[in-house]
């Protein structure tokens, strides 16, 4: 069994992780995920920031953030979301000053992680596979810019369902023009270039909604927001960070409404 203390001791605030991914198990396969992405993950982030790029260095430290409040990696979180906030403001002083302090916490956390995790778990993991074309099985469409995200919820569903991933909604639009066996969608409506809105939009303009439920998966907890989602006939809204238990209820749900279109 591994040492807990590892983690919690490092100030990795586990309970917030296992609120997310609901067991100590799921929680420990997810972190190799992270270790499988987070060093091409730093890698980018490093190259947006040399080459002054601060749209697409908002992008990728916007989805560090998403995992590191995933894992309960709290101070990570804290600076990566103050680099997204500066980056879209174009603040390279912000950017250049700071940075250092930004890998320097990534770093630690990777190698609080890697004396947590076995290294045959690191070295061996094997992430969860998605399948972004049309098979006969029906299929949930998640739409999410968190790969952490993504691989949680293509693991509750994956047995029964053809999970089919897209990380904007550029990539939803597109999927749900080409795919006709979506029977539900998880919409995130935080991402970038289009957003969650953009997405409900179009349904809207499509007339979508009358063959695809949505439900929507958000870490925004302003009420102004779900005023303004529910303005479309979306099935429910479901706040991160949430447990296996909440997801597979909102999308039994969300599935059980596609029978009333």
């Amino acid at each position: 069994m591994k040492d807990q203390n590892i983690l919690t001791e490092n100030g990795v605030d586990l309970e917030r992780g296992l609120n997310l991914f609901g067991d100590i198990e799921t929680y420990n396969e997810s972190l190799g995920d992270f270790m499988a992405e987070v060093h091409e993950k730093l890698t980018k982030i490093a190259t947006y920031k040399a080459a002054l790029d601060m749209p697409n260095y908002a992008i990728l430290v916007h989805s560090l953030k998403s995992d590191a409040q995933y894992f309960g990696f709290n101070e990570l979180a804290k600076q990566a979301y103050n680099h997204e906030l500066e980056a879209k403001s174009n603040n390279v002083v912000f950017v250049n000053t700071n940075y250092d302090d930004l890998v320097n916490e990534a770093s630690r956390i990777v190698n609080v992680v890697t004396n947590y995790l076995s290294a045959d778990e690191i070295q061996g993991h094997i992430p969860v596979e998605t399948n972004n074309t049309v098979t006969i099985k029906e299929a949930i469409l998640v739409v999410d810019d968190s790969d952490i995200i993504q691989k949680f919820v293509g693991r509750i569903f994956e047995e029964n369902f053809n999970v089919i991933i897209a990380n904007n909604g550029a990539e939803a639009i597109n999927l749900m023009e080409n795919n006709g066996t979506i029977i539900a969608m998880l919409l995130d409506l935080n991402m970038p270039e289009v957003d969650g809105f953009a997405v409900l939009e179009h349904m809207k303009e499509k007339e979508l909604f009358k063959t695809i439920p949505v439900s929507i998966i958000t870490g925004n907890d302003a009420k102004e927001i779900d005023i303004q989602a529910f303005k479309y006939p979306i099935v429910d809204i479901l706040k991160k960070p949430f447990n296996e238990s909440s997801v597979k209820n909102i999308v039994e749900r969300t599935i059980a409404h596609k029978k009333n279109l």
